[in-house]
């Protein structure tokens, strides 16, 4: 009997795996493959990528004060040395406007440079700063924001000598931020629970409650000013364009998946890709309506935790275990030359 028993458990569980395949198989596959792995020589763990005026010459920061350049336009990488308090430092963000720029980091690290990173001075911060920083904006000529990692917003226009809070109080450890273009930001907490949004002149943040019962993984902004939002479950929702507050049904890139969505980027207005654990790479070509999964990256053993488009024709993704991959409209030409 319990032979029996154990045979139809057996049958059952291959049952379900069977149809979670085929939810899994449903999503198209792209008919090309614009991503190439770079050799970056690093098993650190990168944060933040950023290039200077000059879209040949950028910089790639991460744990343990990794430091990689690059002169010409990422397809190599070498690491620079930084001398450091602590050399277990961790680079978390770095930025810059023309030839300035900066770098934040962990425990309590500023960085400075004029020259687009010939040399790179430290700066001090308070020690009463609240939280540590995690993300810098490079704005102008000895202008920049600081956003600690409870979300308090400092700003310069001294290139780091003084910093005026913008912001009078924290909204608590965030798991994710995000800036737009036009200085708004939208903070998500730590538990995934809430988000909170700030706008300059906004005296303090403003709270709100996710709209579903999924944790939120991750939020930005879309160019014309819509709201993103990645959710567990592979949850992806957008804003209502024409009502505040409002969101547009939720959508499902890729039904009964077990990894998570990551990050969401557009490379044009209509071109937007999402990564996820395990080597997920998503793309759709009208604005979320439909989407198709890039097959090839599924091969890249890393999970793909930030995406970065510079321009439409300079893109970035950023993966753990030193995984760096580089778009290139080279790659797209050829594959749909070959498939026609």
């Amino acid at each position: 009997m319990r032979s029996i028993v154990k045979k139809w458990q057996g049958i059952i569980a291959s049952f379900i795996v069977v149809l979670a395949c085929i939810g899994c198989s449903q999503v198209p596959s792209t008919t090309f493959n614009p991503w190439e792995v770079v050799n970056i020589n690093t098993e650190a763990k990168l944060f933040d990528i950023a290039f200077t005026g000059n879209p040949q010459h950028g910089y790639i920061v991460g744990s343990d004060t990794t430091l990689l350049e690059t002169n010409d336009g990422g397809e190599s990488w070498h690491p620079l040395d930084l001398a450091v308090d602590d050399p277990k430092a961790r680079f978390d963000s770095v930025s810059f406007a023309g030839e300035e720029g900066w770098i934040v980091g962990e425990p309590s690290l500023l960085l400075h440079t004029t020259d687009e990173g010939k040399s790179w001075s430290s700066l001090p911060l308070s020690t009463q700063l609240p939280g540590g920083p995690i993300m810098v904006t490079a704005l102008g000529e000895n202008t920049a924001e600081m956003v600690t990692d409870v979300g308090a917003i400092y700003k310069t226009t001294d290139g780091g000598q003084n910093w005026k809070a913008q912001v009078e109080g924290a909204v608590g450890v965030v798991r994710n931020l995000t800036r737009s273009s036009d200085g708004k930001y939208i903070a998500v907490s730590s538990r995934g629970s809430f988000y909170s949004i700030w706008e300059p002149g906004m005296q303090e943040w403003e709270p709100h409650n996710r709209n579903s019962s999924r944790r939120l993984e991750n939020m930005g902004f879309a160019n014309n000013g819509q709201l993103w939002l990645l959710a567990r479950g592979g949850q992806v929702q957008f804003s209502d364009p024409e009502t505040k507050d409002e969101w547009l049904e939720v959508e499902y890139p890729e039904l009964s998946t077990s990894w998570g969505l990551l990050d969401l980027a557009y490379r044009t207005p209509e071109e937007i890709w999402i990564g996820g654990g395990s080597g997920n790479l998503l793309r759709s070509s009208d604005g979320g309506q439909t989407w198709a999964k890039d097959r090839e990256v599924e091969e890249v053993a890393a999970n793909l935790y930030q995406i970065k488009f510079f321009s439409p024709n300079q893109g970035f993704i950023i993966g753990d275990h030193g995984i760096l991959l580089k778009y290139n409209p080279n790659l797209e030409e050829t594959d749909q030359q070959e498939a026609a």
